[in-house]
């Protein structure tokens, strides 16, 4: 299974063409669909700041992820993100995308909102690990023992 191809702009305002402008060789997408979902991106924060110490070649992303129809509003809705983000880091791995949701949940069998997805690609866009929801231990495991494996 493939990524889309989506477009977005990270909140220092630099354009990427997914999955192909990500950094990493490998790359791991956060993916909220809602304003609260921003609490279960936390979770995951920590582990995956020190997991790219552990293994350099891959990079994180946040791709909150709205409706097309967003789109006219997008400065309002970054920049009221950027100002909510002190770190610039932070900010540079958080990349909008508006997006025709439904058609986008389909491509990546994403059932519902009602949660965070996060998937581990590649340069092409091929999905190698998924899992949703907030960080535990088990799925943090799950990945590390794929990035040991393929880094090996």
């Amino acid at each position: 299974m493939l990524f889309p191809e989506v477009e977005g702009k990270n909140l220092e305002s630099r354009r990427y063409k997914l999955p192909y402008d990500l950094e990493g060789e490998l790359n791991i997408l956060l993916v909220p669909f809602q304003r609260w979902h921003q609490n279960l991106v936390d979770t995951w924060g920590p582990y995956l700041e020190g997991l790219i110490k552990r293994f350099p070649r891959v990079k994180f992303y946040e791709l909150p992820s709205l409706s097309s129809g967003y789109k006219m509003m997008s400065f309002v809705i970054d920049g009221g993100m950027r100002a909510g983000i002190p770190s610039k880091e932070v900010r540079e791995r958080t990349i909008t995308i508006y997006i025709n949701k439904s058609k986008f949940k389909r491509t990546l069998k994403i059932p519902n909102e009602q949660t965070i997805y996060i998937f581990l690609i590649n340069k092409k866009g091929e999905i190698l690990w998924r899992e949703s929801g907030v960080y535990n231990d088990s799925k943090a495991d799950e990945l590390f023992n794929y990035l040991n494996d393929y880094f090996q």
